[in-house]
C-alpha cells in the first residue's frame, strides 16, 4: 500500500461526498478521485461496446484497457475516457443506474481495486465512494462515513438535474436512492457501511464549505496538511 497519504470519503448517494471531496482537494492542494465515476465509466464503455451489464467476466477484462482521467477543474471534475469528455455522460440517472447494477460483480470490483488504488500520488488524495475506507484505502489516516437524511438527498440531487435543464420527478428519485441504498448495503461485495475507525459526519444541516472546514480539522489534528498547498 501507498505511503502517500489518503483522506476517504465514503457515504450513501447524494450525501454531499462529490462537493465536499473537491473542495477538500483543493484546500489541500491534493489530487481528487471520484471512485463512483470510474463504475459510471465503465457502464459508459459497456454501452458504448456493446456489453452485457450481467457479463461481469468480460467487463472484468475491459478495465484494463479504458484509458481514464480526471481533471481537477475550478468549478466541477472534469471526466474522460479513452480521450473523449464524458463528463455529462457520467452523471446522467440512466448511467448511475447501470453503474450500481454492474458494481455486484467481484471480477469487476477486483479489477478496479489497482486502478483506485494508483490515482493516490503525492502529495495526497481525497478519495470519495461507497468503499474507500473499508476495501480501498484501509490504512488512510482519515476516513470519512458522510450521510444526510434520504429526503433531502433526493431534493439536493433534483437540484442538480433542474440547474443542468433535466426534467425530473423529485418523487422517482427519492424511490431510486432508498432502492439504490438498499442494494449497495445488502450486496455482498464490498457493502455501503462506515469503516470501523471512519468519522460519522451528518450533512443534512451543514453547507458543503462547513463540511469541509469540520474535515479540514480533523486533517489539521492528524497532521495531514503538512507540504499542502491549500486553495484560497
Amino acid at each position: 500500500m501507498s505511503d502517500v497519504p489518503v483522506v476517504t470519503i465514503d457515504g450513501p448517494g447524494g450525501a454531499g461526498k462529490g462537493t465536499v471531496s473537491l473542495l477538500l482537494a483543493r484546500r489541500l492542494g491534493w489530487h481528487y478521485l471520484d471512485s463512483g465515476a470510474l463504475y459510471r465509466l465503465v457502464a459508459v464503455a459497456a454501452a458504448r461496446d456493446g456489453i452485457d451489464l450481467d457479463d461481469g467476466d468480460v467487463l472484468a477484462r475491459r478495465v484494463g484497457q479504458l484509458r481514464i482521467e480526471f481533471r481537477v477543474r475550478a468549478d466541477a471534475p472534469q471526466v474522460l475516457l479513452d480521450g473523449a469528455d464524458v463528463t455529462g455522460a457520467v452523471r446522467e440517472e440512466a448511467c448511475a443506474r447501470a453503474a450500481s447494477r454492474l458494481a455486484v460483480h467481484a471480477g469487476l470490483r477486483a479489477a478496479l481495486l489497482p486502478l483506485l488504488r494508483a490515482f493516490a500520488r503525492a502529495p495526497g488524495l481525497v478519495a470519495e465512494g461507497r468503499d474507500m475506507g473499508t476495501v480501498v484505502f484501509p490504512q488512510a489516516p482519515l476516513k470519512i462515513f458522510l450521510t444526510a437524511s434520504a429526503p433531502l438527498r433526493a431534493r439536493r440531487r433534483w437540484l442538480q438535474l433542474s440547474a443542468a435543464g433535466v426534467d425530473a420527478s423529485l418523487d422517482a428519485i427519492l424511490d431510486e436512492l432508498r432502492r439504490r441504498d438498499v442494494q449497495d448495503a445488502a450486496r455482498a461485495t464490498a457493502p455501503l457501511r462506515p469503516a470501523d475507525d471512519a468519522v460519522l459526519m451528518d450533512s443534512s444541516d451543514l453547507t458543503a464549505e462547513e463540511v469541509c472546514a469540520r474535515i479540514l480539522g480533523y486533517c489539521q489534528e492528524r497532521g495531514l496538511t503538512v507540504g499542502a498547498n491549500p486553495a484560497p
